[in-house]
């Protein structure tokens, strides 16, 4: 049975949802016959690196919003990903553009290791503070997780996976995705949003029994 998960690195509801996923998966009867694949999507396309900013502010002047909404905002997320295990530090983020990350995810899907990548980029996000816009720190998570430094080195200083990360993108936009996460059991049943294991246990369950 195949999973296909389209999510942004810079989407802390990916990472939550990542988990939420992983719990039922954990629990699902015929998990070892589950496929996974992860696909690319940019929340925000046109998004600026910029190292250094206050990530609350950012949010806030991106919405219009006054600086305590934001702070509010990101207490909750911390909060809702503390619930599934995991640290965010989202006030040591760093606003950074998520397409060369992208392009280092399709890369290593190429070696079967995108899981792993998925894993290390959402950790740099949102726990360390790393910027996944910087190459060489795009170059130390590759390696991390056993990709070869120079196929890293070169991908990044040239276009490779450009076009399978646009293709992942405009999939999406095919099928109505406007939002990540977004979760696709066997080309069939959809699942937006980090939702809780229990749905997406009912969910697997349910396309195992129509596929």
């Amino acid at each position: 049975m195949k999973v296909d998960i389209w999510s942004d690195v810079r989407c802390p509801f990916c990472y939550i949802g990542k988990r939420k996923f992983e719990s039922a998966l954990a629990q699902f009867e015929h998990k070892e016959q589950v496929e996974v694949e992860w696909h690319s999507f940019e929340l925000d396309p046109n998004a600026e690196t910029v190292p250094g900013a206050n990530p609350a502010q950012h949010l806030a002047d991106k919405y219009g919003r006054p600086l305590d909404w934001a702070e509010e905002m990101q207490a909750n997320v911390t909060e809702t990903a503390a619930e599934v295990g995991l640290t965010f530090n989202l006030d040591k983020s760093v606003v950074a553009n998520s397409f060369d990350a992208h392009r280092l995810i399709q890369l290593a899907k190429t070696e079967g290791l995108a899981d792993e990548i998925e894993e290390q980029l959402f950790a740099a996000h949102f726990t360390e503070g790393a910027n996944i816009a910087d190459h060489q720190t795009l170059i130390n998570i590759g390696i991390a997780i056993g990709l070869n430094e120079l196929t890293v080195r070169r991908m990044l200083n040239g276009t490779d996976f450009t076009d399978e990360v646009r293709y992942d993108e405009r999939t999406a936009q095919t099928i109505g995705i406007r939002g990540v996460p977004f979760f696709v059991l066997n080309q069939k049943l959809g699942v937006s949003g980090a939702q809780a294991p229990e749905t997406f246990l009912d969910a697997l369950n349910q396309a195992w029994k129509e596929k």
